[in-house]
Parts: structure tokens; C-alpha cells; sequence
């Protein structure tokens, strides 16, 4: 049914801007919105609904707390308590539950015009979006092999892996009994083939191929926006998104752990080599097709496509650089601090979330991959300094990706919470 004109937001009944503030809050949580801009941008938003409202955010459930201001403290108090699934980053419907928040507020839409936008945004997804997003597993995959200028077996085995392992996680999907389990699967699959592939058919860089291979599943993000919420405060959602992603490595590690086991129990004996041939070209294209990859799995719109992989190629590029003049650390820091006031600076400008460039600008700098070869090597050699190592390693790029975002905000301030 249309209507000829938006009903004013001021005629909405307190119940149903309740509802609608559930509801957004809802989906920024499940489109991947931290703690500290899930709060703020609710808190906008509840002021220009003329309500007041306490949310308090986790990386699995929403406490929300309402009041009228036109009636006495206490006599309209609505608490709502949810419990939801860890959020996924999703540009595409962050970007257009924005929208329609913007344009309920700017009286562009009345309540049900926004809810029913909304609704329209929960349509499964196709067929050619799901090949899609297994192809965007295995061009990942194959691409950070490209990017470590790995020889070109190792490449193919862990685009295989990559490929194999989005059919699984698409199955998973549908199948919530495996979801818990589906990490430690995929790794155990992923080191399975690496260890066949170096014993009967040529030496890999065996470690290097696993991890190019699980590169999509690792929690690098995870563990980059536990530290900004610890940094801004919000201690209860960061250390439990902390742990979340601590959780997520060791299954993973647990995985590969069973394989290499298994294979040394039937007498497999995986011939391991260190080798990085592969030319300069090489890590160009596979830049590119690690920013085209980025963009089909965080799900971005199509027009977002070129803003996205310039994002990510940037990135990549600036730490890169940074990093061979300065040290990896002032690379990293840098690239953070750039991408950060690079998304301010969109979201300014284009009048939609900033998250479109800053979460694929630092996807390449998170420090996923260094948390699990850590743990590999700390369970493979049984060696504590291996260990220690390792986390001083993770820790030290925390801290750069954590102090570039903050001053990136610092040096660009956003208008915009998402």
C-alpha cells in the first residue's frame, strides 16, 4: 500500500518509537557496529525521537532502557533485554539501515515506511550472492598466499582450502549445530590437504599455507575492536569480545593441531620448505584481488565496490611503505591513523557510514594471522619464549592499529557515530 505522504514522526505513538529504536538497535548490532558507536548512535537517534533511552551494548546481547520525557521519571519506564548472536560485518545493510534512520528522522518516511524498509532488508540471500561469497573465501585465500609471494603451488592449495572452506561455512549456515564446531573442522580440512599436498606432491610452506588458508576466520578485527572498546571504556562488551576472538584462534589451532596429529600417527611425513620466489607483480595483483575479495565478503553495494577496494588497497599500501622506511609498527600506526580520518572524512562528505572505508582500510593490518602462528608455534615447539614471542608480537600490533585509530579520530572527528 502507498501513501501519499509520510505521517509526521511527532504522531508516532511512544510504543512504536520503542519499537523502532529496538529494532535499529538490533540491526547495527548484527551488521558488526561496536560497542561504543552502537551506543552513540543510538543515543542520537532516541534524542531526536524524543525519548530517552540508557543502551548498553555486548558482542551478544542489548540492554535497553526508555523513558517518555513528557511524563515524571519512572512512570513510563520500558526496559528491553536481548539476546543476540555476535554481529557480522554487513556494509551493505549498515548502510541502508542509515539511511532509513536518517530519512525517519528528516520525516522522509514515517515508522511503518521504515519498518517495512527494514523488512525488506531480511530477504535471503541468492544463489549468485552465496557463489559469490565462496569464491570471495578462496580469492582471499589464494590472494594472501600472492601477498607473502608464496610459490605458486602454495597459492593454489590455499585458494583451494579458501574455496572449500566458504561451501562449508555456507552450509553451517543452515545447520546451527555445526556452527560451534565449524572452525575446528574447516582447520582440521584445510591442514589435512596442506599436509597430503607436501607429502605426495611437493614440499609447502606448510605453517604459511594454513593460515593464507583459515586467513577469513581468523578474528584480527575481532581482537582490533575488542581493544577500541577497552580503550573507550566499554570494558564488559571488550573483554568479552576479547575472549570471543581468543576462542575463535584456538579452535582454530585446535583443528590443525588434530590434523598434523593424526598425520604423524599414520606416518605422514609433509615435506616443509621456507620459500618466497614469486616477483613483484605478483603481490600487485594479488593486492587487487584481496581488495575486490574484501569487498564481495563484507557485502558492500555495488557503487561502494571502488570506495571499498581503494580502502583496502590503501591501506595495505601505507603500512607497507611506512613500514619498510620506519619499522612495521609506524607502518601500521600510520595506515590506522589514515584510514580512520579517511572514513570520517566519507562520511562526512557522502553523508553514510564511515565504516565503508575505515573496516576494509585496516582489514589487512589486523593481526589474525600473527595470533594463530603464534599458538602453532607455541604448541608445535612446546616452548614458552616461542609462546611469549608470539604475543608480544600480536600485542605490538594491537597497540599501533588501537593508538592510529584513536588519533585518526583525534585528527578528523566524525559527524557520524557509524
Amino acid at each position: 500500500m502507498t501513501m501519499s505522504s509520510p505521517i509526521p514522526l511527532s504522531n508516532a505513538s511512544y510504543a512504536d518509537r520503542i519499537r523502532f529504536m529496538v529494532e535499529l538497535a538490533e540491526r547495527l548490532h548484527l551488521y558488526g557496529t561496536t560497542a561504543q558507536r552502537l551506543e552513540a548512535a543510538l543515543l542520537l537517534v532516541a534524542e531526536r525521537l524524543r525519548l530517552e533511552c540508557e543502551p548498553w551494548s555486548s558482542p551478544t546481547a542489548l540492554i535497553l532502557t526508555f523513558s517518555d520525557p513528557q511524563h515524571l521519571p519512572g512512570a513510563s519506564d520500558t526496559t528491553r533485554v536481548i539476546r543476540l548472536p555476535p554481529g557480522d560485518n554487513d556494509l551493505h545493510k549498515l548502510a541502508e539501515t542509515d539511511r532509513i534512520a536518517e530519512a525517519l528522522i528528516a520525516g522522509e518516511m514515517d515508522l511503518a515506511m521504515a519498518f517495512e524498509a527494514m523488512d525488506a532488508l531480511d530477504k535471503p540471500a541468492t544463489r549468485t550472492a552465496q557463489a559469490l561469497r565462496v569464491l570471495g573465501y578462496g580469492l582471499v585465500a589464494a590472494a594472501v598466499g600472492g601477498l607473502l609471494r608464496l610459490p605458486w603451488l602454495d597459492i593454489a592449495v590455499a585458494g583451494f582450502n579458501g574455496l572449500t572452506i566458504g561451501v562449508f561455512m555456507q552450509l553451517a549456515e543452515t545447520r546451527p549445530r555445526t556452527r560451534e564446531a565449524v572452525d575446528a573442522l574447516v582447520a582440521m580440512f584445510a591442514t589435512a590437504v596442506a599436509i597430503l599436498v607436501a607429502t605426495f606432491v611437493a614440499p609447502l610452506n606448510q605453517n604459511t599455507v594454513i593460515i593464507a588458508s583459515l586467513i577469513v576466520l581468523l578474528p584480527g578485527l575481532s581482537l582490533t575492536n575488542a581493544m577500541n572498546e577497552l580503550a573507550s571504556d566499554h570494558l564488559v562488551s571488550g573483554t568479552a569480545r576479547f575472549a570471543g576472538a581468543i576462542t575463535t584462534v584456538m579452535k582454530l589451532a585446535v583443528g590443525v593441531i588434530i590434523s598434523l596429529y593424526i598425520a604423524n600417527l599414520v606416518g605422514l611425513q609433509p615435506a616443509v620448505r621456507a620459500l618466497r620466489p614469486q616477483p613483484e607483480w605478483v603481490e600487485w595483483g594479488a593486492l587487487a584481488a584481496a581488495s575486490l575479495a574484501f569487498a564481495v565478503l563484507f557485502r558492500c553495494e555495488r557503487r561502494d565496490y571502488p570506495a571499498v577496494m581503494l580502502a583496502a588497497a590503501s591501506g595495505y599500501l601505507v603500512s607497507r611503505l611506512v613500514g619498510l622506511a620506519w619499522g612495521s609498527g609506524a607502518g601500521i600506526f600510520l595506515a590506522a591513523l589514515v584510514m580512520t580520518a579517511a572514513g570520517n572524512a566519507y562520511a562526512r562528505w557522502r553523508q553514510r557510514p564511515g565504516a565503508i572505508v575505515r573496516v576494509p582500510g585496516i582489514i589487512l593490518l589486523v593481526p589474525g594471522s600473527a595470533s594463530l602462528r603464534g599458538l602453532l608455534d607455541l604448541i608445535q615447539q612446546q616452548d614458552v619464549n616461542a609462546g611469549q614471542v608470539a604475543a608480544l608480537g600480536v600485542i605490538n600490533i594491537l597497540l599501533a592499529l588501537i593508538a592510529g585509530l584513536l588519533f585518526g579520530n583525534l585528527l578528523l572527528p566524525a559527524r557520524r557515530n557509524l
